[in-house]
C-alpha cells in the first residue's frame, strides 16, 4: 500500500511538473511569435534634439496654439520574448506633422512646417512595461513621383541587454497602406502587428494601443 501512495504521490508531481512546464514553453512561444518586426530607420531620424521631449507633442510650451491635426493617443505595454514587462525601457517617437512634412533637413518637401508641433518625443516604459503618448495623425507624403507614403510614426525602442528596435507604427483603413513598399515587404502576419486600429472615444479622440516585444541579448 505505501509503495503504491509513493507511486501515485510521485505521479501526479511529475504530471503536475510537466503540465506547468509545457505551459510555460507555450507562453513563451507565443510571445517570441509576437516579437515586433523591425522596420527601417528612414532618412528623417532627428539630427538635433531639442529640450522638449515630452509625450505630448501637440502642445509646446509657450505656445498657446496646439498643432494642427486630428487628436490620437497611442499607448502600448513593452514586454520581452517571455511576456514580461520591461521597466525604463527608452522609448523614442519622430513623425511628420499634418501636412506630411518633417521638420529635418533632408525633407525638400514644399509643404509646410507646423511651427507648434514637437515632431519628437522620448520616454520611458513605468513599472509595468506602459508607456503613452497624445500626437497628430502625420500626413501622408510623396516619397517619388509614383509612391505615396501612408500616415506613420517611427518608434525606437531601446535598454541595455535587450536588442534595440527599430520599426513604424501604420494606422488601419488608410488607402495608401496597399501600396506602400516599406510596408508591404513585411509577411501579412508581421504586418498585422505593426497595423493598429483606432477607435474613438465619447470625445471622438483617436485611441490605439500598440504593443512592442523586445528580444534580449545572447549571452
Amino acid at each position: 500500500m505505501n509503495n503504491r501512495r509513493f507511486f501515485l504521490k510521485n505521479f501526479s508531481l511529475l504530471t503536475l511538473t510537466g503540465f506547468t512546464s509545457s505551459h510555460l514553453l507555450e507562453a513563451a512561444n507565443t510571445c517570441k511569435n509576437k516579437l515586433t518586426p523591425k522596420q527601417s530607420l528612414g532618412p528623417f531620424y532627428p539630427e538635433k534634439f531639442k529640450l522638449e521631449k515630452d509625450a505630448d507633442l501637440t502642445q509646446l510650451r509657450g505656445h498657446k496654439q496646439k498643432a494642427k491635426g486630428r487628436l490620437v493617443h497611442i499607448s502600448g505595454n513593452v514586454q520581452d520574448e517571455f511576456c514580461k514587462p520591461i521597466v525604463n525601457a527608452i522609448v523614442e517617437v519622430w513623425q511628420a506633422c499634418y501636412s506630411g512634412r518633417y521638420n529635418h533637413p533632408s525633407d525638400t518637401s514644399e509643404e509646410a512646417l507646423d511651427p507648434h508641433f514637437q515632431y519628437y518625443a522620448m520616454m520611458k516604459t513605468d513599472s509595468k512595461g506602459k508607456y503613452s503618448f497624445k500626437t497628430i495623425v502625420p500626413g501622408a507624403y510623396k516619397a517619388s513621383p509614383n509612391w505615396m507614403r501612408p500616415p506613420h510614426i517611427h518608434y525606437k525602442v531601446s535598454l541595455r541587454g535587450y536588442q534595440s528596435l527599430v520599426t513604424q507604427l501604420y494606422f488601419s483603413g488608410e488607402k495608401f497602406n496597399r501600396e506602400d513598399g516599406i510596408l508591404n515587404s513585411l509577411t501579412l502576419e508581421e504586418r498585422k502587428k505593426v497595423i493598429v486600429d483606432f477607435k474613438k472615444d465619447n470625445k471622438g479622440v483617436l485611441k490605439g494601443n500598440f504593443n512592442i516585444f523586445l528580444k534580449k541579448h545572447s549571452l
